[in-house]
């Protein structure tokens, strides 16, 4: 299997983590600082798309010859998009919001190479979280896990608590859809 060299446009840790899983090393990694701010009344999916493919354009404009990857992962509820949890207040608004719901985890990921070729994946999982009390996001919110994740919350750490069920891609979830992404970087 031959993977076609590239630079993943991210300053996730997480996203170069779930990479390393499967063997696969970007060429270099930088990160994209684009404008996630949502356009009124984008839906999620919108703007996980347009987000992934800003991302791959910002970095193509300063490396013209190389394949660029870059994702976005959102958290909806309905149509609302939740927002990165920056600080304690908004972590807990997520957290409640998404006590004893499903919610959608949609990550975009694009591939845009140095002809302008653009090929693009949106994986939708559905993740459902029990009734949290209280104490649950007291506890949670001491962890620090929330710090700059979408929809306050990661996955992979102890918020797993939390989750009897998902339906769909776990790595999409923590940040990366591995087999799609396979599927765009082999040839």
């Amino acid at each position: 299997m031959a993977i076609i060299p590239f630079i993943l446009a991210s300053a996730s840790p997480r996203r170069k983590a779930l990479l390393e899983q499967v063997g696969i090393v970007p060429e270099a990694i930088v990160p994209a600082n684009t404008d996630e701010t949502p356009h009124p009344h984008e839906l999620p999916k919108d703007y996980a798309q347009r987000v992934a493919l800003e991302k791959a354009r910002l970095i193509a404009g300063s490396h013209p010859h190389m394949a660029i990857l870059a994702a976005d992962t959102v958290v909806a509820c309905g149509r609302r998009i939740l927002p990165k949890a920056e600080d304690e207040e908004t972590a807990r608004r997520c957290l409640t919001l998404l006590s004893g719901r499903r919610h959608r985890v949609l990550t975009a990921v694009c591939l845009l190479e140095p002809n302008d070729k653009i090929s693009a994946r949106l994986v939708e999982t559905m993740v459902k979280f029990r009734r949290l009390t209280a104490s649950d996001i007291d506890w949670y919110i001491r962890t620090n896990e929330w710090q700059g994740k979408a929809g306050g919350y990661a996955i992979q750490g102890a918020a797993q608590a939390f989750i009897p069920a998902i339906n769909g891609s776990y790595s999409s979830v923590v940040g990366l859809p591995l087999q799609q992404v396979m599927a765009l970087l082999t040839r």
